[in-house]
């Protein structure tokens, strides 16, 4: 339950500002184009909000817990009291004048700002005047255009307007990766470090790689770095692998499909380093304790079988859930042997060594104006590797994979690292400010489609057509919701 909520807060946390700088990009252009903000809200508040303020006569009004302002529509009545109906049968609706209001109604105020927290968080918006979006507020679109309302406002203005959002996440992620190389710097283990060479997926064993591979060279150009191996085997889809296997460099072809096998085999990493198990410390009364085990203890067989790696052996140990074993350990150049019960889980009561001390692993550290291009370069690395890997979304291994909420949560460490959280916010702000761009209507990309096309062609789409777009766009925006986490709920049963 504590990792849950961990990694629920750090899910929280990053969307939130992500969602919240967006829609801050939205309503900075807004504002320099004089264009009106009715309501600006991270989360969000159907029926009720959990804060609302706005500054009225240059004080700022707070409520809590509070239901939302109704609009500024009532249904019309005739004389004799009686809702006047349209054509079709539909209640006519008229504006409320201002002068009908209450002085501390803020419906009074209506070119001030509402600014609020709802109690859903899956996102937020910034609801511009005049502008067909989420809200479907159709009433407000039969009414003259206003010259402070986004409708009215040049093409060029609007189009600012709508991509803000996506221009803001982009420089945020930039800004993110510089800051996390000026504090943190770079550290990884190249790969001809990786003494023992990688461990590999059952897909990846039967398609040529073999457990204690060191990759040498991808396309016949060498390669430092694992997540540098990764993409162009994943990502580009480089085909000629060399290897050094037990002393000899070997070559051979992987196949075409090899990135939709990964795929479907659902591995979060293909290969990994391979560690000893090597003991840093044992538990108090655990069965490690018990038999004997000290600190650099090195295990090199259990239950009869040779093998050295934590991968290995965490598999072995998994198998003989409840069982006593023997095992056998290296300690002072002796080798030495033990029997002991394995958990229910699968654990022996042992702390081992670190990553970092098993290997020898490069760091790079960055100054200020160093680490400026340096994130804005592995910005666009990973917005292009990003784009890259969405053609394998339209296969029918990708599409199983999409996830939802339960799948970015999943991103996040169990523990709370920064250096991690704003990694993968700076990654997630990526992918928002990509998908966001997409030419769907409802989305950002939508609204810039059309207003190019009324750019181009100097003919502005109708607000009809618009409003029918924006249906469409929140049809398909629902399902493909719905399936993502569908999906999810449907891995966590499996």
């Amino acid at each position: 339950m504590e990792t849950f909520l961990i990694k629920a807060a750090q899910l929280i946390l990053s969307l939130s500002i992500l969602v919240f700088l967006h829609e801050l990009g939205h309503f900075a252009f807004a504002r320099i184009f004089k264009t009106r903000v009715d309501k600006f809200y991270l989360f969000f508040n159907p029926y009720i909000s959990l804060l609302r303020c706005k500054k009225i006569d240059g004080k700022w009004q707070f409520k809590f817990f509070a239901r939302n302002v109704p609009d500024m529509y009532r249904k019309k009545l005739d004389a004799f009291g009686n809702v006047v109906k349209d054509e079709k049968g539909k209640d006519v609706m008229e504006e409320i004048s201002t002068t009908d209001l209450a002085q501390d109604d803020w419906r009074k105020h209506t070119d001030v700002t509402e600014w609020g927290i709802g109690w859903l968080p899956l996102g937020g918006y910034c609801k511009i005047a005049g502008m067909i979006d989420e809200s479907m507020d159709t009433e407000a679109m039969k009414k003259p255009a206003q010259s402070w309302e986004f409708r009215s406002k040049p093409a060029w203005q609007r189009l600012f307007i709508m991509v803000g959002g996506v221009l803001v996440n982009f420089i945020t992620a930039l800004a993110i990766y510089s800051m996390i190389l000026l504090v943190w710097g770079e550290e990884y283990l190249p790969l001809q470090n990786a003494k023992f060479g990688m461990q590999f997926t059952e897909v990846a064993v039967k398609n040529g790689f073999r457990n204690g591979d060191i990759l040498l060279a991808i396309n016949n150009k060498p390669v430092e770095e694992s997540s540098e191996a990764i993409k162009k085997i994943l990502v580009d889809g480089s085909q000629s692998v060399t290897v050094l296997r037990e002393g000899k460099k070997t070559t051979f072809i992987l196949p075409s499909n090899f990135t939709r096998q990964i795929i479907a085999s659902s591995s979060k990493q293909f290969m990994t380093p391979r560690v000893p198990f090597v003991v840093e410390k044992t538990v108090n009364g655990s069965a490690a304790a018990k038999a004997g085990m000290q600190k650099g203890d090195s295990v090199v067989s259990v239950n009869g079988k040779a093998m050295f790696a934590i991968q290995d052996i965490s598999v072995q140990l998994d198998s003989c859930k409840g069982k006593t074993v023997p095992i056998e350990f290296i300690r002072s150049g002796k080798r030495l042997s033990a029997s002991l019960v394995v958990s229910e889980s699968g654990k022996i009561g042992v702390a081992l060594k670190t990553f970092a001390g098993n290997f020898v692993t490069k760091r790079i550290s960055y100054g200020f104006f160093e680490s400026i291009p340096a994130g804005i370069n592995k910005g666009v690395e990973t917005l292009t590797s990003y784009v890259k890997q969405l053609k394998f979304i339209f296969t029918k291994e990708g599409a199983k994979q999409i996830g939802g909420f339960g799948t970015i949560g999943s991103l996040f460490p169990d523990v709370w690292d920064w250096q991690n959280f704003w990694a993968l916010t700076a990654f997630l702000s990526i992918i928002l400010a990509f998908m966001n761009i997409l030419p769907i209507p409802a989305l950002d990309g939508g609204h810039t489609l059309f207003l190019l096309y009324e750019m181009v062609t100097g003919r502005k789409p109708s607000d009809k057509f618009l409003e029918y777009a924006q249906m469409v766009g929140l049809f398909l925006l629902f399902a493909l919701l719905i399936y993502a986490n569908g999906n999810d709920i449907f891995r966590l049963f499996k």
